[in-house]
This record gives C-alpha cells, structure tokens and sequence, in this order.
C-alpha cells in the first residue's frame, strides 16, 4: 500500500457543482438566534466565514457533503441540507 498525505489525497478530489446549492444557510437565523456558529469551526473544508453582523457566509462549491454543519447547528432551519443532484457534487479519486 501506497501511503500519501492529506495534501497529496485533496489533489484528487473532484467538484462538479450543480446550479442549485445542496446546502442553503438562513442568516436572518444565524444573525438573530445563534451565538454559537458551531458550523464554522466543524466544517472541514472551512467553508463558514463568521460575518460582523452575526450572519455566515456559506459558498457550497467546494463542499465534501460530509453533512458536518448540519449536524452541529443548534437552531432549528438555519441550515437547509440535502445530497446534490445525481451527477454533482465531490469526487474522491485514488492517486
């Protein structure tokens, strides 16, 4: 077996975004309910940015779809999420 490291392995990785985001962030939610933003600091692919005024935000492009942020957020529909359509999303290669 062939080791790589992590560096080497997200090389591989594939994106075909689909035209309709997979995960939809409600930030009138996450401004006025959360204080917590427990998504920016699970996301593996740092995909949450904090904003000044309380809200997040998200770009779905370069998501694993590990569905992460889903299960850490603590407000009911701040975070809307769902498998991309069949054809889009991540792609993980062999090297």
């Amino acid at each position: 077996m062939v080791m790589t490291t992590h560096e080497e392995k997200m090389r591989t990785v594939r994106f075909r975004v689909g035209a309709t985001p997979h995960i939809v962030v409600n930030s009138e939610i996450c401004r006025n309910e959360c204080s917590v933003h427990a998504c920016v600091y699970v996301c593996p692919a740092n995909l949450f940015v904090p904003l000044d005024d309380g809200g997040i935000l998200f770009n779905y492009e370069q998501c694993f779809e590990c569905g992460t942020c889903y299960i850490a957020c603590n407000q009911e529909g701040a975070i809307r999420w769902s498998y991309p359509d069949g054809g889009y999303g991540v792609t993980f290669r062999e090297s």
